[in-house]
């Protein structure tokens, strides 16, 4: 099988390897998709005793640097979490936003993990962009298509 090139659908490949098996991963075996170049275009959200009360564990420079309409791509996609733990899917955004001051789109997969197979303590993101071409119109910043996984 080629190599898949795209960090979110490699990502989104992984998990759903473990998920397919009937358990949602673990975040130990997610922590290595934290670290070297992919780890700039993934975070961990902690999900709190009420899904309101999650934080960012982890943020990789590319989502914490990425400017939209909630601030940032990494509270754009903390706001999705109740979405996530509440339908135990993982979940697939798309949508605009601007990093270092230039229009980019980008697609995320937002996904549960769960250390007993049952409560999700964590959601695992990570983001795939690319600039605007020259000649493409910059589009509304935040989603503008969800899709479950």
């Amino acid at each position: 099988m080629q190599e898949e090139r795209r960090l979110v659908w490699r990502v989104l490949r992984q998990w759903k390897e473990i998920a397919d098996s009937g358990r949602l991963p673990r975040r130990d075996e997610i922590e290595s998709w934290l670290q070297g170049e992919d780890g700039a275009n993934c975070l961990l959200i902690a999900v709190g005793w009420s899904v309101e009360h999650s934080q960012l564990v982890v943020v990789g420079v590319n989502l914490a640097a990425a400017v939209c309409a909630t601030d940032t791509l990494a509270e754009l996609f903390l706001s999705r979490v109740l979405r996530v733990v509440s339908r135990r899917r993982g979940l697939m955004v798309e949508g605009g936003a601007t990093l270092r001051g230039r229009p980019i789109l980008y697609r995320a997969a937002l996904l549960p993990l769960s250390e007993n197979g049952n409560t999700i303590e964590h959601v695992l993101g990570a983001t795939s962009y690319r600039f605007l071409r020259d000649h493409e119109l910059p589009t509304r910043e935040g989603f503008f298509r969800t899709l479950w996984i």
